[in-house]
């Protein structure tokens, strides 16, 4: 039951991160800026920081279909996996808004939004951690019930 309630929550999470990419995709100049060192910025066209995001969000949701096929009969790595996929997704989410309000010309204080980006990294982390944790839970229930 819960694999099937995270694998709805991740299907809407790859909606939303694309939906996001897309509006990201519009909003953004013509030449990103990926990375800023004084007056230095390396930039990249807008078509190929699209198609390089793309890329990574499909390997990264391909790998729910992968480790699905690997571990057909268990249901709770596969939850938990699903759910690592989905803060993955959320990840990206605050990533490629970022990367959206770096590129703005409005002004925008970058030190508000630091809880959020090292937020959505840390849940993704502690879920990655948890697996441990999940693992002991499922084994100590099996046991009671037999």
């Amino acid at each position: 039951m819960m694999f099937k309630v995270f694998r709805a929550v991740w299907f809407f999470s790859l909606i939303g991160v694309l939906g996001a990419l897309l509006y990201v995709y519009a909003d953004l100049p013509e030449n990103v800026i990926v990375q800023q060192e004084g007056i230095e910025s390396k930039l990249i066209s807008r078509d190929i920081f699209f198609y390089i995001v793309l890329i990574l969000l499909t390997i990264a949701n391909a790998l729910v279909y992968a480790v699905g096929s690997v571990y057909k009969h268990d249901l709770t790595f596969k939850a938990w996996f699903c759910g690592l996929i989905i803060t993955l997704n959320l990840f990206f989410v605050v990533g490629l808004f970022l990367v959206n309000a770096y590129n703005s010309d409005e002004r925008f204080d970058f030190s508000r939004i630091g809880f959020v980006i090292y937020g959505s990294l840390g849940l993704m982390v502690l879920w990655a951690i948890s697996w441990p944790v999940v693992k002991m839970v499922a084994n100590k229930r099996s046991n009671e019930l037999v």
